[in-house]
């Protein structure tokens, strides 16, 4: 399991944003992480410019979008800029996308909601084809008539990720695209309803193993603060009661809420919590962290020790991982 940070969503002051990303991103790399999320935030700076500055002052890591909501501009529109962000990251982009939610995309944005599931489908078909050029998207399907013409082509491969909680949008990740982003989603929920029906639904595409990347929150915390940090977690991050994907997706874990979701607690809570999702069949993780304290000198403080045990926590993944593949080597060599 690949250990990655979602970068961006804090809450502050806008003139001194880009700078606290870019350290931010600097500091990911520096310590090892694989990769740095950037949320789509309703109201918030541009995902996929965030992640074209960031890639400039990166060489190594992975940058991802999680997600970009697919109502808010036409798929070539999309691809253009992701494949513009892409080049500037030198190759590095995971795009996510995904339908969002009706709280966002008809309440906020004042456009349809109704066939996610479809659209999304439609939307794909033509990002795809115009993610593949240089040359023509020529792409007729219920939604999308597009005949343009488009100069770009991906730097390297540029990996697809769906927003999935459903049956049906499982099924799409699996077979149209290379895995899937999630939120909300337990152990329990990932092992037993995410991963089966995408595994399933890519093997009969005969496409590759999909990408599974689970986002949770993690607070390094004393034993005694771990219902101080889960209901800090409902407090800053509860979405689970006014968006029914979230909820629909709860019902197949055992979380109730997005608290219960919070890998919060000591070094070795944390470290079994991480586990749980690796042997869900999780193959990124994506932390938010979640700072704990009164004022600001002590949620930085909270926020640097939780990103330290992380980095942590990935190197040891890592380290795992390379005995795993040494030991499966010499087995083939015997």
């Amino acid at each position: 399991m690949r250990v990655g940070v979602m970068i961006g969503p804090e809450r502050g002051d806008h003139a001194r944003k880009v700078a606290r990303m870019l350290d931010d991103v600097a500091w990911a790399e520096s310590a090892g992480l694989d990769t740095a999320w950037v949320p789509q935030i309703p109201g918030d700076f541009d995902a996929l410019i965030a992640i074209a500055l960031m890639g400039a002052r990166t060489e190594r890591i992975e940058l991802g979008t999680a997600v970009v909501p697919v109502q808010a501009q036409h798929p070539v529109a999309l691809a253009r800029q992701a494949l513009s962000a892409q080049a500037a990251a030198g190759g590095r982009l995971a795009l996510g996308i995904g339908p969002s939610h009706h709280w966002i995309v008809r309440d906020m944005l004042g456009l349809p909601y109704d066939r996610p599931a479809g659209y999304t489908r439609d939307y794909l078909e033509v990002l795809r084809a115009a993610c593949h050029g240089p040359g023509a998207v020529d792409v007729e399907n219920a939604t999308f008539t597009v005949h343009n013409p488009l100069g770009l082509a991906p730097v390297a491969a540029l990996p697809v990720l769906v927003a999935a909680l459903g049956p049906v949008m499982l099924a799409l990740a699996g077979e149209r695209a290379d895995g899937t982003v999630l939120w909300m989603a337990d152990e329990r929920a990932i092992a037993g309803h995410v991963v089966p029906r995408i595994t399933k639904a890519a093997q009969a595409a005969g496409r590759p193993s999909p990408r599974v990347v689970a986002g949770i929150p993690v607070c390094l915390c004393r034993p005694s603060q771990v219902d101080a940090a889960r209901q800090r977690a409902n407090r800053i991050l509860g979405e689970a009661e006014i968006s029914p994907n979230y909820q629909r997706m709860l019902e197949y874990g055992d979380a109730r809420d997005v608290g219960d979701l919070c890998a919060a607690g000591d070094e070795a809570a944390i470290a079994a919590r991480f586990r749980r999702f690796a042997d869900a069949g999780v193959t990124d993780l994506s932390v938010r962290l979640l700072p704990l304290g009164n004022g600001r000198d002590e949620l930085v403080a909270s926020k640097h020790r939780t990103r330290d045990l992380v980095a942590e926590l990935a190197r040891d993944q890592a380290e795992d991982q390379a005995e795993d593949q040494a030991e499966d080597q010499a087995e083939d060599r015997k």
